[in-house]
């Protein structure tokens, strides 16, 4: 049964279940659209509903730049162009042209969504055990690993935003790239994320490596971090804009391209062996010119679920977030959430219980089953079977802990006719990783829907800044697992989906994600976070869908986040003591407050063709909303 979009739209006393229930037994939908109107259960105050255009982001200034875009009569993938440039100079410490993406987009004649795999893939030289060297140096073996050159995967965020130009936009690549070459010539004030960001000490450790020394120089000056309100200037950035701008993306991917030997110079840098003090050699990088030369984007079909009555389509493999986001909310949807009178409203203990306990089941099975599907078999289908979801389900208790979560093997599910056995699949520690990256979404006045999620993985990336061209590279290969994985035991089997391999993609957890009622779009929205973008996206959808939020409140609402099968539970300042003490005494471990991702979203009333957007908190975002009046007719391509 499909839920009428007026019931998450609209404000009511009833609990979200009850008033479902309500809603269907009044019977005349002409008379609950009177009573249920979106001035109700619009989006916050000062966030106005609109059909020009919304364009949501992490930072104000690149907000803007899409804006511009929209309003001179471009489109959402367009707008996407510019603003992920533009990111790449306010936003340095989280994305741009040294690493990779997923841009998730609705087109709207044609009723389609695609994603554009724009994710870092691995060297030709990389291997399964390249990693292993740093468990026997240092404290810290993701800290080590992720600053080296070896973390470096070859970038795709410039081949993958040309590529979305070439085939979907209106305007040039060098159109797209000149309001960055204008910000970053000119420069711009120091909001306050980045100015905190420059305090890491991925810019302070090693003071005099030369390799290091080229990021240090423009985002810690003068051995301190950068000053909120201040203006920073990038020419060097600048510079590499033009020259892509004039040469396109051949500059930077091709074997005799002038920025394609300076990355592959950078990569080969590595700190300190933290034992004996000396350069680290194994933490030299593996790429070559001919890595970049053959690095190619990917146009994939998103992965897709029903969650009550509406469907969520999200990135699928080489990323688990669509396939742990879909089943953590399918491995829910048994529970009666939102019913208050059932002890289910918002942040209440059972709700809370429920959510983490289906975090820890479906994060047990990505540490195992996921990785990068042109290498891999990944059971998708077997994850997502109702009768596995099932079974898997059975295993929470609303009112109680599991002592220990395994994965369960979903091959049987998979394919028709195999044996059903349910045999466990062994699961080795994970390694805490980086949890930076950026999202934004957009739609424009046709109601095509980009939602983008990029990165350079953890906050700085490797911290190697390729010199004289003013762009950090990420550390996306320590997404791999550090020690590979793969054992074939019937006892202990597991695949190895996500051990290095020669051109595989890294497993990611960003989950682009869009909601669909029916063919209609309703909702599109991700986070940046790690491994936390998947619970941050879920909190998302059960706010829109099972709470009834506004998108706003939504976006604003404290989340919770279990991002392993055993570890601890994150959680946002703003739930009831009472109701962490009553997690507590189920057996959770739950760690300090702390912010979980930075939501972008936007949310379309298809009844008045009315667009609203929601800019988050935890970052200083933007949402800049567009009339239709404001936007430059021009013919469509």
């Amino acid at each position: 049964m499909q839920v009428p979009l007026f019931f998450h739209l609209c404000r009511s006393s009833f609990p979200a279940r009850k008033r479902w229930q309500a809603l269907v037994l009044l019977g005349t939908a002409a008379a609950l659209l009177t009573s249920c109107a979106w001035s109700r259960r619009g989006p916050s105050p000062g966030v106005p509903g609109v059909h020009g255009g919304v364009v949501a982001v992490s930072e104000p200034n690149a907000a803007r730049v899409g804006a511009d875009i929209l309003r001179q009569g471009g489109n959402a993938i367009d707008a996407a162009a510019a603003v992920q440039f533009a990111l790449n100079v306010v936003e340095p410490e989280s994305s741009g042209i040294g690493g990779g993406g997923f841009m998730l987009v609705y087109l709207a004649r044609e009723k389609r969504v695609f994603a554009v795999d724009s994710r870092e893939k691995a060297p030709a030289a990389a291997s399964p055990d390249m990693f292993v060297p740093f468990f026997d140096h240092g404290s810290s073996v993701f800290s080590l690993a992720s600053t080296s050159g070896l973390a470096v995967g070859v970038p795709g965020t410039l081949l993958g935003v040309a590529t979305a130009l070439d085939k979907w936009g209106t305007i040039s690549l060098a159109s797209a790239l000149t309001p960055a070459i204008g910000l970053a010539e000119k420069g711009f004030r120091i909001g306050p994320t980045l100015a905190k960001s420059s305090k890491s000490s991925r810019l302070q450790n090693e003071p005099g490596n030369s390799a290091y020394d080229e990021a240090r120089k423009v985002f810690f000056p003068h051995d301190a971090p950068l000053a909120e309100g201040e203006i920073l200037v990038q020419p060097d950035l600048a510079k590499t804009f033009r020259l892509i701008a004039r040469r396109g993306p051949a500059v930077f991917y091709q074997e005799d391209g002038e920025i394609a030997n300076a990355i592959v110079s950078a990569q080969l840098a590595t700190r300190s062996d933290p034992v004996s003090g000396g350069q680290f050699a194994a933490g030299a990088g593996r790429m070559t010119t001919s890595d970049l030369a053959n690095y190619d984007v990917v146009i994939r079909d998103p992965i897709e679920g029903d969650y009550r009555g509406l469907t969520i389509k999200s990135m699928g493999p080489p990323s688990s977030g669509a396939l742990t986001v879909i089943q953590i909310l399918k491995l829910i949807e048994r529970f009666p959430i939102g019913d208050k009178e059932q002890g289910y409203d918002f942040g209440a203990t059972r709700t809370l219980n429920v959510m983490i306990e289906a975090m820890r089941l479906a994060f047990a099975d990505r540490a195992v089953w996921m990785g990068d599907e042109d290498f891999v078999d990944v059971p998708t289908a077997g994850l997502l079977h109702d009768d596995y979801i099932a079974m898997r389900s059975t295993l929470i208790d609303p009112d109680s802990r599991q002592a220990y979560v395994q994965a369960y093997d979903p091959r049987p599910f998979d394919v028709a006719g195999l044996n059903t056995g349910s045999r466990l699949a062994s699961i080795s520690p994970e390694i805490q990783k980086g949890v930076n990256t950026t999202h934004f979404t957009i739609v424009d006045r046709d109601g095509n829907i980009v939602s983008y999620t990029s990165t350079i993985e953890s906050g700085w990336g490797t911290g190697l800044m390729v010199p004289g061209y003013g762009f950090i590279l990420n550390n996306e290969l320590t997404d791999f697992n550090l020690k590979p994985a793969y054992n074939p035991g019937p006892d202990n089997f597991n695949p190895g989906a996500n051990d290095v391999a020669p051109h595989k993609r890294p497993r990611s957890s960003m989950a682009p994600t869009m909601v669909f009622q029916g063919d209609k779009p309703f909702a599109a929205y991700g986070s940046p976070g790690g491994s936390t973008i998947i619970d941050s996206v879920v909190n998302i959808s059960m706010n829109l869908i099972d709470h009834g939020m506004d998108v706003q409140e939504a976006v604003d609402a404290p989340r919770i986040a279990q991002t392993s099968a055993n570890g601890n539970v994150r959680r946002e300042i703003g739930f009831s003591e009472a109701v962490m003490q009553e997690l507590e005494s189920l057996g959770h471990k739950l760690g300090s407050p702390a912010d979980i991702g930075s939501v972008q979203a936007v949310v379309i009333d298809q009844r008045g063709k009315r667009q609203y957007g929601a800019a988050d908190r935890r970052r200083v975002g933007a949402a800049v909303t567009l009339r239709d009046e404001e936007i430059v007719k021009k013919g469509k391509r």
